[in-house]
């Protein structure tokens, strides 16, 4: 059974509610007919429910549930909600209900705020930034949370590399260039996240272009304070740095580069030293090497709130609703 098959066994075990609120795409509605038909989650669509059906011929929406924000009974409670998560800034309730009105984002990320959803899936339309702004001014961060940062599940086809081919590549869609502190915190996060949707032990590789100390810079020196605290703040974590991506997942590389690591050459968590590292790395594994990319999933948000590639496909989409109901169990249960 593959990753992406035993996550949507997890799903359908414990069944949460998801809001998709980009119901005017057209893979959106063919992953929520995927969805509902696999039994792996409960759907709620944004929008007016005439409109939505006449854009889905031939798909089966009929469990799903349809909520227009110009025709809903829960309006003034969701206006109550985003007023709460936007009190330091002043909303005024004629302007919250505005924002939800106009804004299916925020009308969804306020259905997860107030209970109605369990999660929210977005981004084949909208860019990242506008759907971690929902997240994060509606949601906002769970307790306890360092910096909110972004990471795909990368399972790569015909690969014994990584946890059989499965990967967390960290931080990929959301912080720029983190510093040292934020860096490790991302490292804590992304080993604790591939430990409870993978299973298995997390391996983290703090990436470079240099290898224990191959090569000197201040991004060279950014990676090797980062794992310095990430070691220090976690240490019943196996983490090494800094390593080059083939000394970090190559098991021969690891034996010349790195012989006494315990994480070289059998990393399965991958935290990049920058967005552009990570955003460039996981398109690349995903268009060349044809991995499936599921993201980018956040961490750190009180409730899951997720987002996707506008690049993505229905398949994708299914999946992390998959994720973003497993992750919603997870938060209930913790």
């Amino acid at each position: 059974m593959s990753f992406i098959d035993v996550i949507k066994e997890r799903a359908k075990s414990e069944k949460k509610k998801i809001v998709l609120p980009e119901t005017g795409d057209p893979r959106t509605l063919e992953a929520a007919d995927t969805v509902l038909r696999e039994g792996i989650a409960d759907i709620i669509l944004v929008g007016n429910e005439e409109e939505i059906l006449s854009r889905a011929e031939g798909l089966d929406l009929s469990k799903a549930c349809f909520v227009d924000p110009n025709n809903c009974e829960r309006l003034n409670t969701y206006i109550e909600s985003l007023c709460e998560a936007r009190k330091s800034k002043g909303l005024l309730p004629e302007d919250a209900k505005e924002i939800l009105l106009s804004n299916p984002l925020f009308f969804g990320a306020t259905m997860v705020r107030a209970g109605d959803a369990d999660g929210m899936v977005a981004g084949a339309v909208n860019s990242s930034a506008n759907v971690l702004r929902s997240a994060l001014q509606v949601v906002k961060t769970a307790p306890g949370t360092r910096i909110v940062s972004a990471f795909f599940l990368m399972v790569v086809p015909d690969c014994e590399l990584g946890a059989n081919g499965t990967f967390v590549f960290a931080d990929c869609g959301l912080n720029q260039n983190p510093n040292s502190e934020q860096l490790a915190a991302i490292a804590g996060s992304s080993a604790q996240t591939f430990k409870q949707l993978v299973g298995e032990e997390p391996r983290v590789a703090m990436l470079s272009h240099s290898t224990v100390g191959s090569a000197k810079h201040d991004d060279v020196t950014k990676v090797v304070e980062a794992t310095a605290i990430a070691k220090r703040d976690y240490p019943d974590t196996l983490i090494c740095g800094e390593l080059q991506l083939d000394a970090a997942i190559v098991p021969e590389v690891a034996a010349s580069k790195a012989p006494r690591s315990e994480v070289a050459g059998k990393a399965n968590v991958l935290v990049f030293p920058d967005l552009d590292a990570g955003n460039i790395g996981y398109k690349l594994v995903q268009r060349l090497a044809k991995a499936e990319a599921y993201g980018p999933v956040t961490q750190g948000i009180a409730k899951p709130v997720n987002d996707l590639s506008r690049g993505c496909k229905a398949e994708d989409i299914v999946g992390v609703v998959a994720i973003t109901a497993v992750q919603a169990q997870l938060t209930e249960n913790n």
